[in-house]
């Protein structure tokens, strides 16, 4: 077991459909002091063809965090999480489904799947940046997780 370090040894993937929260995402990161290298994608097929190396991204890093968001064009997060948790090469990688759905049901659903963590995204972006130093705090010093 290691501790996931805040290192671009370590990178980071966001599967994000909307700029707008790409871009806040990015910023809280550089605010928060997280250095990880983050690789971003826009849809559910991309994510899916990142970490199974496919395509394009035939020379991915395998991402030691995955920031998922569940409401994503072509697959959704929930048929990416499927994927990653199925995959005995994949499923010990952790991955925070980080959404602005607080429906219940998709909360106990990610959860079943096998998500490591469920955020709501936080309305202001202050709050968003104490989310993202949080995410920082718990995942990079408090944390351990399978050595790759």
């Amino acid at each position: 077991m290691s501790r996931l370090i805040a290192s671009p040894d370590y990178p980071f993937l966001l599967v994000e459909d909307n700029p707008d929260d790409v871009l806040i995402t990015k910023r809280a990161f550089a605010m928060g002091r997280i250095y990880n290298k983050l690789y971003v994608v826009q849809d559910g097929e991309e994510a899916i063809d990142f970490v199974r190396k496919r395509g394009k991204y035939k020379d991915a890093p395998t991402p030691a965090l995955i920031l998922l968001d569940l409401k994503l064009p072509k697959v959704n997060g929930f048929e990416v999480l499927k994927e990653i948790k199925s995959d005995e090469n994949l499923k010990s990688i952790p991955v925070i489904v980080l959404t602005s759905s607080e429906r219940d049901k998709d909360i106990e659903e990610a959860y079943k799947m096998g998500c490591n963590n469920y955020i709501v995204k936080p309305v202001s972006f202050e709050n968003f940046i104490k989310t993202v130093v949080e995410i920082r705090e718990y995942w990079l010093i408090i944390s351990r997780i399978p050595t790759r």
